[in-house]
């Protein structure tokens, strides 16, 4: 199996528990003398059936993302560190421009006048620039992730 396969059935899974637990919650109480739709038991065990597959898919899609080369001297996980950190910072920036250009109207001359401490533009191009490396990055990350065989 590849290393994509694996991540698209971690996903599946992840939904799965989320579904099971909706409908655990759905069925947990009932009015007196009723039954439940579904039987939380019947559910309970589902729950730790795909749990268990995740945590299988999990160990393995780990123990391949540090052990499978993505570029010289960096592994698949040490690049998918410095896309996480590109996410971060590009919101960061994002975050500070749009509070720099926020025009605050004043309506007489007694009000406090705000103005901005940065440059805006270079702000907003330092997020453009963080998107694309992460986007080009993510492409890349996605084509390995096609090309590596799942470890055991």
């Amino acid at each position: 199996m590849k290393l994509a396969e694996a991540l698209i059935m971690r996903s599946d899974c992840q939904k799965r528990i989320a579904q099971l637990k909706s409908r655990l919650l759905a069925n947990a109480r009932v009015q007196e003398n009723e039954a439940p739709a579904e039987r939380p038991e019947d559910l309970i065990k589902e729950l730790e059936l795909v749990s268990e597959q995740l945590v299988d898919l999990v160990k393995r899609i780990n123990r391949t993302n540090s052990t499978t080369e993505f570029s010289k001297g960096k592994s698949i996980a040490d690049v998918l560190a410095q896309r996480d950190v590109l996410v971060v910072q590009r919101q960061v920036y994002v975050e500070l421009a749009a509070t720099a250009a926020f025009r605050q109207d004043r309506f007489t001359r007694s009000e406090v006048k705000y103005i901005s401490t940065i440059n805006v533009t270079e702000t907003q191009k330092r997020a453009d620039e963080l998107s694309r490396n992460y986007r080009e990055l993510d492409a890349r990350v996605q084509e390995v992730n096609w090309q590596t065989e799942l470890l055991d």
